[in-house]
């Protein structure tokens, strides 16, 4: 197998990116259209990332107009470099705030597990099989 650059990871996420896979908090806010593919996805895709690379989970407050929305996650690989593949999807004016490290939970995450599986088994279609999860 040929290593997977960055660029691959991101295209694969990208690509498995869909509705089925959206936040069901995030899809009562708006819809999921592939006009925005990353809305409702930073949690899931930061756990496919923390998968692959490790690190740290990183996890951010949303603000829109001074007031609280939601939340963002995003990683800190092993090196200190921060990624963050769904900063994307704020459009309107939203503001990513006190960002933190938090500690994975153990095993699949219960709110969004089939979501978690269906985005890590589309990625492994895109590039192969993953790194067993933590």
């Amino acid at each position: 197998m040929a290593p997977w650059t960055l660029t691959d990871i991101a295209a694969a996420l990208r690509t498995g990116w869909a509705a089925d896979t959206c936040s069901p908090d995030d899809m009562l806010r708006s819809p999921w259209s592939p006009d925005n593919p990353a809305w409702g996805h930073c949690d899931i895709t930061a756990l496919v990332i923390h998968d692959i690379f490790g690190g740290d989970l990183v996890l951010g407050d949303v603000h829109l107009g001074g007031r609280p929305v939601g939340h963002h996650w995003w990683n800190r690989l092993p090196n200190g470099v921060e990624i963050d593949l769904t900063r994307e999807q704020f459009r309107h004016g939203q503001t990513i705030s006190r960002p933190r490290a938090v500690p994975r939970p153990p095993g699949p995450p219960r709110r969004r597990r089939e979501a978690y599986r269906l985005l890590r088994a589309r990625v492994a279609d895109c590039i192969g099989p993953l790194p067993v999860a933590a």
